[in-house]
C-alpha cells in the first residue's frame, strides 16, 4: 500500500467513525401540571425519550442560556427545582417564595425573577449562590414575567390588578405601571425592546405597549367563526427572532393565532390541541411547540409555513414548554 493510499484509507475510517458517533440531539422539555412530571422529547424526531419527576405541580419551565440547566416552578413545593438537561439529575433547588408560577431569567443567565402569586411579590434569586436578592411588592396575583433584551427592565403582570409592572433590575424598584385588559397572563418584548406585548386572558386581547412612553398603542383582538368570544382567551405568546410574526395561544379556543408583526393584524388561526396554554420555539426557530392541557399533548407548528405538523402525547395536563440546543 502506498503512502497516498494509506492516507486515503485513514481518512475514510475517520469519517466513518464520526458518522457512527451519535450526535447529541436538541431536546424539548414539557412540565405536566397534574402529572407532576417532566416529559422529554427528542428535538429532531419529536418522540418522547424520557420522563422524570418534576416536583409538585410543575408549571413554569425554562433553561439556562447554554441549555445545560433546567429550571421548573414546582408550585406546590414552593420552590424552583433544578435539573441537569443531559442526565436529568436533580440539582440543588432554589428558594422561590410561595406558589411560584412563572419566571424569567436575566439574558446573562443570572438572576432568576419569579412571580409569587400568593404573596403578591416578585422574588429575585441568584441561581449560583441560591440566595434571595430581593422581594419586590407588585399587584394582586402576579403571574406573567418578561425581560427587556438588554436586561435593564423586568416586567410582571398582575392578574387581578390588571397591570404590567416595570421593575428596574438594578434598583429593584417599580419604574412604571401600565393598565391592560382583564387577567394579564404573559408578557414578552420584541427583539429591540421597543414594544412589550401583554396577553389578557379574560379581556381577550393582547396589549401592545410602546416602551418609550409606557403607553398602550394598540390592542390585538381575535375572532374565530364558530367559536364563542368568551372562549378566545390569550395566554402564551411568542415572537419570532425577526419580529415578523407573533404567535398567541388562545386557551379553550384550541387555536394559535398568527399575527403580523408589523400591522398587528391576525393572519391565520391554527387548530391545535385542547386548551392550548404556553408556547416555545425550537432553538433554530423553525418550529413552535404548544402545550395542550386538556388533550395531554403538544402540537408542533412549522413556523415558516404556518402549519401544524403533528401532535405528540406527553404527560397529564401539560402546562409549560422549553426547547434546548445540543452542546
Amino acid at each position: 500500500m502506498t503512502r497516498f493510499t494509506a492516507e486515503l484509507v485513514a481518512a475514510a475510517l475517520a469519517c466513518a467513525a464520526l458518522t457512527a458517533t451519535p450526535a447529541l440531539a436538541d431536546k424539548i422539555f414539557v412540565s405536566n401540571e397534574k402529572g407532576n412530571t417532566i416529559t422529554v422529547l427528542d428535538g429532531t424526531s419529536f418522540e418522547v425519550i424520557h420522563t422524570f419527576n418534576g416536583g409538585q405541580r410543575p408549571r413554569g419551565i425554562t433553561a439556562s442560556p447554554d441549555g445545560k440547566v433546567l429550571y421548573v416552578c414546582a408550585s406546590d413545593d414552593d420552590l424552583v427545582r433544578v435539573f441537569d438537561t443531559e442526565t436529568y439529575e436533580e440539582l440543588p433547588s432554589l428558594p422561590s417564595g410561595p406558589d411560584p408560577e412563572l419566571f424569567v431569567l436575566h439574558p446573562s443567565g443570572n438572576p432568576l425573577y419569579i412571580a409569587n402569586e400568593d404573596d403578591n411579590i416578585v422574588t429575585v434569586v441568584d441561581v449560583e449562590t441560591r440566595q434571595v436578592l430581593a422581594e419586590v411588592p407588585v399587584g394582586v396575583e402576579p403571574e406573567g414575567m418578561g425581560i427587556h433584551p438588554d436586561g435593564s427592565i423586568v416586567v410582571n403582570t398582575s392578574e387581578t390588578t390588571n397591570m404590567a409592572h416595570m421593575i428596574d433590575t438594578t434598583t429593584f424598584e417599580i419604574v412604571a405601571n401600565v393598565l391592560v385588559d382583564s387577567r394579564p397572563r404573559f408578557a414578552q418584548y420584541d427583539s429591540d425592546g421597543s414594544h412589550l406585548f401583554v396577553t389578557a386572558e379574560i379581556g381577550g386581547t393582547v396589549s401592545v405597549i410602546d416602551t418609550a412612553s409606557n403607553e398602550v398603542i394598540h390592542k390585538i383582538t381575535f375572532e374565530v367563526p364558530g367559536v364563542l368570544p368568551e372562549a378566545l382567551q390569550p395566554v402564551g405568546l411568542r415572537i419570532t427572532a425577526d419580529d415578523s410574526k407573533i404567535f398567541v395561544a388562545l386557551g379553550p379556543a384550541n387555536r394559535v393565532a398568527v399575527v403580523n408583526g408589523e400591522t398587528f393584524e391576525v393572519e391565520k388561526y391554527l387548530l391545535v390541541g385542547q386548551r392550548v396554554w404556553q408556547l416555545a420555539f425550537s432553538p433554530d426557530g423553525k418550529y413552535l411547540f404548544t402545550t395542550n392541557g386538556n388533550s395531554n399533548d403538544i402540537s408542533i407548528i412549522d413556523v415558516a409555513r404556518n402549519e401544524v405538523l403533528k401532535s405528540v402525547q406527553v404527560g397529564q395536563q401539560p402546562w409549560g414548554v422549553v426547547a434546548t440546543q445540543s452542546n
